[in-house]
Formats: C-alpha cells, sequence, structure tokens
C-alpha cells in the first residue's frame, strides 16, 4: 500500500522532544496519549497514520494488540509498528537487526572468529542472536543452567559448533579462553574471564571490558542504526544511520 508523504508517525511513550526532532527530518510524528493498545491502533489507522515507534517500557504490552514478526515474537516485545500493509498492525522488534547493523558497520572481523554469549535466559540471551548469523565459526552460550542455554541455542542458526552450558559451570573459563569476542546480554561477567586478546559488546552497559584489557567494541551508532530499522519499518521509508545520531539521541532522553 502507498503511503502518503504527510501520513503522521504515531510516538508510543516518546517525549515531546522525539517527535520535534522527527518532525524536524521531515517525519510528522505525534506523541500518542496512554490507553488499551487495541484502542490506540485503531485511532491511528483511522486516522491514517503510517506506523508507530514503541518505546522498551510498552514494547511487552503492545505484542499481543499487534501481529508481531519473528523477531518480534523471539524477543517478546515489539518497538515498531506499521499500519500501512495489507493485514494490518504489523510489529516487529527491530533492534535485532540494528545490532548486526552496527557490529558490521564497526569493522570487526567476524568471519573466522569465535563468538561467547554470556547471558541470563532465553529473554535477554536472543538480543544477541543477529550476531550469531554473522559469520562466527563457534558459539558459546553461557546462560544461567544448562537447560536454558539449550533453549537459547534453538533460536540461533545451525552452527557447527555450538557450546550450551551453565554459566556456572567450570568449563565457561575454558569456553571464553578460546573466544574472541564476547556478548554480555544481562547480568555481570564471570570474575577472571576476560583476556587482552577480547574484544566485548557489554550490553547491559556495565562496560566490563577494562577488566582484563579487553577491548570494548564501541557501539555509539546502534541508537542511530536502531532508529533506521524502525523507521523503515513504520515508515517505509531509508535513512542513513549517520544522518540518525543527533535524532536517535533526542529519542533517547
Amino acid at each position: 500500500m502507498l503511503i502518503p508523504a504527510d501520513a503522521p508517525l504515531a510516538l508510543i511513550g516518546y517525549s515531546g522532544d522525539a517527535a520535534r526532532a522527527l518532525t524536524a527530518l521531515g517525519i510528522p510524528s505525534l506523541n500518542v496519549p496512554e490507553g488499551p493498545p487495541a484502542d490506540i491502533i485503531s485511532a491511528c489507522q483511522t486516522l491514517k497514520f503510517s506506523g508507530a515507534l514503541v518505546t522498551p517500557a510498552h514494547g511487552h504490552a503492545w505484542l499481543n494488540a499487534v501481529n508481531g514478526d519473528t523477531d518480534a515474537r523471539r524477543a517478546g516485545r515489539v518497538d515498531s509498528i506499521s499500519f500501512h500493509g495489507a493485514a494490518g498492525a504489523q510489529g516487529t522488534f527491530a533492534y535485532a537487526d540494528a545490532l548486526s547493523d552496527a557490529v558490521r558497520a564497526s569493522g570487526y572481523a567476524v568471519v573466522g572468529a569465535s563468538l561467547l554469549i554470556i547471558g541470563h535466559s532465553v529473554s535477554d540471551m536472543v538480543l544477541a542472536a543477529p550476531i550469531a548469523r554473522l559469520g562466527f565459526t563457534d558459539i558459546g552460550l553461557a546462560a544461567d543452567s544448562a537447560p536454558e542455554a539449550e533453549r537459547v541455542r534453538r533460536e540461533l542458526p545451525n552452527v557447527p559448533r555450538l557450546f550450551p552450558i551453565s554459566r556456572r559451570d567450570t568449563t565457561v573459563k575454558a569456553l571464553a579462553d578460546r573466544s574472541d569476542l564476547v556478548v554480555l546480554t544481562a547480568g555481570e561477567l564471570p570474575r577472571g574471564l576476560l583476556q587482552p586478546y577480547h574484544t566485548l559488546i557489554d550490553l547491559t552497559g556495565n562496560e566490563r571490558a577494562r577488566d582484563g584489557g579487553a577491548t570494548l567494541l564501541d557501539l555509539y551508532d546502534l541508537p542511530a542504526h536502531h532508529l533506521a530499522r524502525q523507521l523503515l519499518h513504520a515508515t517505509g521509508k531509508t535513512f542513513s544511520a549517520d544522518d540518525l545520531l543527533s535524532v536517535s539521541a533526542a529519542l533517547g532522553r
């Protein structure tokens, strides 16, 4: 379905600064009052909104109100919704692809490297699933328990060498020793795990890479890649992450 150039974008849970920043970019945006998601969706469709952006605080509640894609169902939340498709309100979790976009843009050489994902459970470790699809030869999964790590395994692509274990298992250190990239999705890293040859992606914001002399992969532009993916789904328009750096900062406030 063709989206009118002036079709507004609904913002769920965002500030007025976010609406003004997006409107200045050429995307008419309006903050939507809180209410039952089904009612808001109906109103947005009646008023010919192109789509909606949803904050993390509202993402879980909106999942059951839309037709969620695989990424949304896997993560248990949505962050972008399209109203212009033939199938009604279509929701996605755009953060998933945005994370792999940011890793690619960083220039990190993933082909032939080994990856270790450390978290608590499927709900947080699936955030790193897109990274696992970039070409790693070995992938380790360290969750709160071995059965939980097995559940994460089912959400990842087929990799010849994939090792699900408990993060409390003594072998997690040996698994880390032969890993190149470590991704922390929740909790804290086991003490003494990182070495100077490691690179860390820290999705918790703790920046523990300084422990052990490892390198922290700076994904400063991840919010901009995320916004680009959200806008593509919600409006059908393509934006460069470089052009969205200041706007994404406004959405994060």
